[in-house]
């Protein structure tokens, strides 16, 4: 998350790093991202979770060599790869054969669940510069939602909503401490339609004015916060989409 105007930025806040094992190796297996994940939360592997299950033993046995000693592996603050392990955990996509394939799944499923009940939490850990998200939490509440035999569907729309919340609480806290206002969603990540539309919803009702690209690509730049106090701002900008009152 960045802070910026028209004349710079600077970075307020990311996801806790972790260990992309193989770098590109990591990203074609998300079910090797769920396992990195899951040792850096301190979450036992369980053999029932389809993510191990998803794992050949010498895979696994590579995996810990790698983890434990640091080979080949790049840290990652990414939201995408986060999507990956939380897909793989739930037995969505464990090898992907395009890019984004365990999340654009992820979020189809998210689509069919009526009402994902109790949501997952984010802990914000505030004693860091930048402020660092740690998605420990979330990944315990999804492991043991899977262990009890939750549907797919169900786990990723409370995933959804968890990540929802961790956006709009983040920009409402920097907002606090002097940030700015408007609230701009950019990156991949939202490309994710029912993502971006929880987001919009709970910013808006936070009383954050809040837009997505709309001409610009949404890969990059990834900008979630934003001043629209810079003199260079226009209401009227044609590469924005900004979300109506509510």
């Amino acid at each position: 998350m960045l802070i910026a105007d028209y004349g710079g930025f600077q970075r307020a806040a990311h996801l806790r790093y972790v260990p992309l094992p193989g770098g590109d190796a990591g990203v074609r297996n998300p079910c090797r991202m769920a396992l990195s994940h899951l040792r850096a939360a301190g979450i036992a592997r369980d053999p029932a979770l389809p993510c191990v299950a998803a794992c050949t033993p010498a895979e696994r046995n590579l995996l810990d060599r790698q983890l434990e000693v640091g080979l080949a592996c790049v840290p990652t603050s990414s939201m995408g790869r986060l999507f990956d392990a939380v897909s793989s955990i739930a037995g969505v996509c464990h090898r992907v054969a395009y890019e984004a394939e365990a999340a654009m799944r992820f979020e189809g499923l998210a689509r069919r669940a009526a009402d994902s009940g109790a949501g997952y939490r984010f802990s914000l850990d505030r004693s860091h510069q930048p402020w660092q998200l740690d998605p420990g939490p979330v990944l315990a509440a999804a492991v043991a939602d899977v262990l009890a035999g939750t549907p797919a569907a169900l786990i990723a729309a409370r995933f959804h909503h968890a990540v929802a919340d961790a956006v709009t609480e983040t920009a409402v806290a920097l907002r606090a401490g002097g940030g700015p206002d408007t609230v701009a969603l950019s990156g991949g990540v939202f490309l994710n339609v029912v993502l971006t539309a929880l987001c919009m919803h709970r910013l808006t009702d936070a009383g954050s004015p809040c837009c997505a690209t709309a001409q610009c690509p949404q890969r990059r730049p990834a900008l979630p916060s934003v001043n629209s106090s810079s003199p260079h701002s226009k209401e009227n900008q044609s590469c924005v989409w900004q979300s109506p009152a509510r």
